[in-house]
């Protein structure tokens, strides 16, 4: 207020790139899925258009504009001036612990009652192998699918080799599944993933490849990581830890692959706490969209008195300069 009368000012913001007005606009506080889903319903427009060739290449360059972005600025703002190296992760490490260490009715619980006893052999041959100091044998590997373009998890990993905390499965590994920082043979994959879209076999027989430009099914083929994947699931059965993912539709195929997948034994989310508020729920409602059987799903889902908040205090350090 000055001399009692209100000083106020507008901003007018004119964005060269439509596209990344539009996210700014409305998707600011949300998530990376959430612009992709966006990029796919501005895709589904271009249909609509008789001149739709034009709308949908300047579509496509207006995404690849706000893909170098984000990856200018993961490596600028994020890869560069933090630590990754020193990482205080102990908490998160915990739940990977081998499970003979755990209350194994609380374990059994995660998994349907046709999983028990194999559960329970499973975890009486730890016990053995602990006796006999064999612990270190062929056990199931963990492996993390990351959709992070950050080299995080090499840190858990790094962890996990050498903790003198917690003895864990097998050699953990990671399979970075959406690209990393910088890289020519693993491109970051950022675009849209959902083939059972009911538009989706409308936008195949355009026969017009800028409508699959940035459909992740072709992006996957770019290297081994896919099949690699495919490779693991179909090893052995499996429990599914969700951690920092929404499960959203644009990764709709990669995560209907999985928890529908017959060795995917159960699914458990480590959700978002702040005070009251948690999203379990969101994320519940986002794993139901990738099943056709529901009765399936809910036998999958380990509910959420046995599920844990993840922890919110860890946090990588800020490099200090030279």
């Amino acid at each position: 207020m000055e001399n009692g009368l209100t000083n106020s000012k507008k901003i007018l913001m004119i964005f060269k790139n439509s596209f990344f007005g539009l996210t700014c606009k409305e998707y600011s506080a949300k998530t990376w899925v959430d612009i992709e889903n966006e990029y796919y319903t501005l895709l589904k427009e271009c249909l609509k258009e008789k001149d739709d060739n034009t709308k949908v290449e300047k579509l496509n360059k207006e995404f690849e504009q706000v893909k170098v972005l984000l990856e200018e600025y993961l490596t600028t703002e994020i890869e560069e001036k933090f630590d990754f190296d020193k990482p205080h992760i102990n908490e998160i490490l915990k739940f990977f612990e081998i499970k003979s260490k755990r209350d194994i009715e609380d374990y059994l619980n995660e998994f349907s009652k046709e999983d028990h006893q194999e559960i329970k052999d499973f975890c009486n041959n730890i016990k053995d192998l602990e006796q006999k100091g064999q612990l270190s044998g062929d056990l199931q590997p963990l492996r993390f699918l990351n959709f992070n373009y950050t080299p995080i998890i090499e840190s858990y990993l790094k962890k996990m080799y050498n903790s003198p905390f917690y003895d864990f499965y097998g050699r953990p590994s990671q399979i970075q599944i959406h690209g990393e920082l910088a890289s020519e043979s693993n491109k970051i994959n950022f675009g849209f993933g959902d083939e059972t879209d009911e538009k989706y076999s409308e936008i195949e027989n355009k026969n017009n490849k800028e409508y699959l430009e940035y459909i992740k099914s072709f992006q996957y083929l770019q290297n081994s990581n896919y099949k690699d994947f495919l490779d693991f699931i179909d090893s052995d059965k499996f429990q599914v830890y969700i951690m920092g993912h929404s499960c959203g539709l644009s990764d709709r195929i990669l995560l209907k692959t999985i928890f529908e997948h017959k060795n995917c034994r159960s699914i458990k989310i480590f959700f978002y706490q702040n005070g009251d508020y948690d999203n379990y729920t969101d994320i519940v409602q986002n794993i139901s969209r990738h099943f056709d059987d529901k009765k399936l799903m809910r036998s999958k889902i380990v509910n959420k008195l046995l599920c844990d908040p993840l922890p919110q205090n860890v946090r990588f350090e800020k490099k200090t300069e030279a």
